[in-house]
């Protein structure tokens, strides 16, 4: 007996060492975690910090470089840095910058989603991988080649296209052609998004849903896309930011208007990244300084938009994993 109560005495001390040591191994972790998650967030306000600092900068009194009027800033139809004294207006920037987010969306979020289920839910297995692939390297594409690409073969197509209907482009620098080149863009993000949260379904949902008399097709549309409708919604808000946030790619194919909004789908165009980076070739002074100011009308433009999608999602039913 003593001697089995001995052992007993080992194992239970050995069970609360490994305890322990898994207990310390938590703590690093969430440690490591915690500070990652500070330094992002640090990471984020910094930004904020720098680019509201610089942007705010034009519009307060004081400024070196001549007070610029807010109100005309946000409601100009016209952006002419080239004049003496230069016309700073960001309204018909920000309108043509919605119409192409929005028109590139509306193309490449159905098709994206559709992918997405076919690869999953329809595809077969050898081929899953390879379509998988394939989106992955779309991904990982540098924004000057789907520029480059953009430059020389959409802007010819859109050409094309416009010609066939008795009207004009600018060598095919258009909104269409800034839009199509969009859509290409954010499609890998887009996918590889709803991929992921359509592979997370639940599996007894659609078993569920068979066993129910429902068809495969009525399963994976009315069943599997509701319960991965935020994976889904997620991958929206993503390619967005990026539709928005896109400068290189769009200034190669926007032609940059002075003028707008641009509703004639062929006529050049000018977003809010295009203006900052054809502004920031110079190191100080008004119109440096203005491009930060446009960095904030796009930042809050991105959070609105993220919001709204929020309140989209939540408007649309979904399955319940209870």
């Amino acid at each position: 007996m003593p001697e089995q109560e001995k052992n007993f005495n080992v194992r239970d001390k050995i069970d609360m060492s490994r305890i322990k040591r898994r207990e310390r191994t938590d703590k690093i972790f969430k440690t490591i975690f915690l500070i990652a998650g500070i330094l992002s967030a640090l990471m984020i306000i910094l930004i904020f910090i720098f680019v509201g600092g610089k942007g705010i900068k034009p519009f307060l009194p004081g400024y070196e470089f001549g007070q610029q009027n807010l109100g005309k800033f946000l409601t100009g139809m016209t952006w002419r840095s080239d004049q003496n004294p230069p016309v700073y207006g960001a309204a018909f920037i920000v309108v043509n910058t919605l119409i192409s987010a929005f028109l590139a969306s509306v193309v490449s979020f159905p098709i994206s989603v559709l992918t997405a289920l076919f690869i999953v839910k329809i595809a077969p297995k050898k081929l899953r991988g390879f379509f998988t692939t394939v989106v992955e390297l779309l991904a990982a594409i540098p924004s000057v080649v789907y520029g480059v690409f953009a430059a020389g073969k959409i802007t010819k197509m859109v050409n094309s296209m416009a010609q066939h209907f008795g009207l004009t482009t600018h060598g095919g620098l258009s909104q269409l052609t800034v839009s199509i080149l969009l859509a290409i863009m954010i499609f890998p993000t887009i996918t590889s998004m709803a991929i992921n949260a359509i592979a997370a379904v639940d599996k007894n949902l659609e078993l569920g849903s068979l066993a129910l008399g429902a068809s495969k097709t009525q399963t994976n549309f009315k069943v599997v896309l509701s319960a991965a409708k935020s994976g889904i919604f997620a991958g929206l808000i993503l390619g967005l930011g990026r539709a928005f946030g896109e400068a290189t790619a769009v200034s190669m194919v926007a032609g940059n208007s002075m003028t707008g909004p641009t509703w004639n789908l062929f006529d050049i165009t000018r977003t809010l990244t295009s203006t900052m980076l054809s502004g920031l070739k110079e190191t100080s002074g008004l119109d440096y300084d203005i491009r930060f100011s446009v960095g904030i009308v796009l930042m809050i433009i991105v959070l609105i938009t993220n919001f709204s999608i929020q309140l989209i999602k939540r408007s649309i039913g979904g399955v319940s994993h209870e």
